[in-house]
């Protein structure tokens, strides 16, 4: 079963900066889409930065001009540079990827998700 491996959440002061690894393991498949998105308690589950195939990366409006998400194919991973953290930015951070099957279509893994909270 593909797994996704997150990490690099914490506990930050407003101002600071976090990074966020997200690995895909346990496929050999091709690997499409890839993102993080997040949570924050009460509210839905939002895209924060998405890295499309064939169409770069996409950023949350909250979040353009603070964090950068880069995209390192040979380790099947993808990062998540957070600059500038604000309170609002608080959440439990999912990373989810898209993998191909070999034959025909494809599915949708979720990561178990990071916690990031910003004290002001």
């Amino acid at each position: 079963q593909v797994q996704l491996v997150e990490s690099g959440g914490g506990s930050v002061q407003a101002g600071d900066s976090l990074r966020l690894s997200c690995t895909v393991s346990r496929t050999f498949d091709t690997i499409g889409d890839m993102g993080w998105y997040r949570q924050a308690a009460g509210n839905q589950r939002e895209l924060v930065a998405t890295t499309t195939i064939g169409d770069g990366m996409k950023y949350a409006d909250s979040v353009q001009g603070r964090f950068v998400l880069t995209r390192e194919d040979a380790k099947r991973s993808i990062y998540l540079q957070m600059n500038n953290l604000k309170p609002e930015d608080t959440g439990v951070y999912y990373c989810k990827a898209r993998v191909y099957r070999r034959l025909d279509g494809y599915d949708d893994f979720w990561g178990q998700g990071t916690q990031v909270t910003v004290a002001s």
